[in-house]
């Protein structure tokens, strides 16, 4: 993952089931997972080497998501800018 390009999130409609995340001030990457509407939040969950680990997830905010993470570049739907 040393060679992913990420990008800021513009839109809530880049968070799909399956993209990577990235915190702006960390180098640890996520894998983004369902929005679940009881918690208000997306859930994440650790990601390395390729491998998805279910054994621990966080609840996290599209909010929180928006102002600090990071998303990988070309996954998800495409923000159109104006």
């Amino acid at each position: 993952m040393k060679n992913t390009t990420f990008e800021n999130i513009f839109d809530a409609y880049q968070l799909v089931s399956g993209a990577k995340i990235k915190a702006k001030n960390y180098e640890e990457v996520y894998e983004l997972g369902p929005y679940d509407g009881t918690k208000r939040g997306y859930t994440l969950y650790a990601f390395e080497d390729g491998v998805r680990f279910e054994d621990f997830s966080v609840i996290i905010s599209e909010n929180e998501l928006m102002n600090n993470y990071l998303i990988e570049k070309g996954k998800g739907n495409q923000a159109i800018a104006a």
